[in-house]
């Protein structure tokens, strides 16, 4: 399975890279990642409206063409982990080769980027800062990947 995480904003603290690198390695077993960072804009500057309007067209730019994408949204859908897989799974046989995961800035998407996706997954109704957002996305990528090979990571 071929997954891209399209992400606004870089990973600025070493912590944060670290434990990215971490779930990546662990993935590099079951998937081939690729993560495009894209730069973020200030709403101080530009308004917020018109940062989302500048992030989301370069989002929409720089998804992968024939990729199935799921945009993180706070009021989308929530899974269990073993949902999570499971749906992972069902896409894999419904013949969807690349998955494309789309992460915000903190003012979240723009509507064009929502209406582009395939789907939408909210990690809860809680705010997650962008940065622990991804970490959060890859160990749960990781972990669907340990519930579908029946590994032991998730128990």
């Amino acid at each position: 399975m071929k997954t891209t995480i399209i992400a606004i904003g870089k990973l600025k603290e070493r912590y944060w890279r670290e434990a990215c690198a971490e779930y990546a390695k662990r993935l590099s077993g079951s998937a081939t990642l690729a993560v495009v960072e894209l730069p973020d804009c200030d709403p101080a500057r530009l308004g917020v409206q018109r940062a989302l309007w500048t992030e989301g067209a370069a989002v929409l730019k720089a998804l992968p063409a024939q990729a199935w994408v799921i945009a993180l949204a706070i009021r989308a859908p929530q899974y269990t982990s073993e949902e999570f897989s499971a749906r992972l799974d069902a896409l894999k046989l419904a013949g969807h080769s690349h998955l494309c995961f789309v992460i915000g800035s903190s003012h979240g998407l723009a509507p064009e980027v929502l209406e582009r996706a395939n789907e939408q997954l909210s990690f809860g109704p809680i705010t997650l800062p962008h940065n622990l957002a991804r970490v959060v996305l890859l160990e749960q990528l990781y972990r669907a990947a340990t519930i579908s090979q029946k590994g032991p990571y998730h128990k």
